[in-house]
């Protein structure tokens, strides 16, 4: 029989998001994770069976999180059919024009460029 969790699971899936929005999936390591949210190897893995069930879970938690929504299609959705119809799930929730707008405008945040600009045309 397994040991009762310690942990409280949306906290830790709360703390691994914060780590996969700023670091992207690849850049965030196994312990980046393991430190943010206090979990063991052992703990994480018996949890979230993987890096990758982790960041599922955070992807799955909040109905449209900008930042993991564009982690997710940038790393993982060109190899992961998974991760792209959990994409394409969410994707779907929203107009398209809003939603292409919302994410390059948060692209472009990403990226140290000053979204004002590209949205006036004046970025070329």
């Amino acid at each position: 029989m397994g040991r009762t969790r310690s942990f409280d699971e949306a906290t830790v899936v709360a703390s691994a998001a914060e780590q996969f929005r700023s670091n992207g999936y690849e850049g965030t390591s196994l312990d980046d994770l393991l430190r943010a949210t206090g979990l063991h190897r052992g703990s994480l893995y018996q949890a979230f069976g993987s890096k990758r069930g982790l960041f599922l879970a955070a992807l799955t938690s909040t109905r449209w999180d900008v930042d993991l929504l564009l982690v997710a299609l940038l790393e993982l959705a060109p190899f992961d059919d998974h991760v792209r119809e959990i994409c394409a799930s969410s994707l779907a929730s929203g107009a398209t024009e809003d939603v292409a707008r919302a994410l390059g405008e948060r692209l472009l945040v990403r990226a140290g460029i000053d979204s004002t600009i590209a949205i006036e045309g004046e970025l070329r």
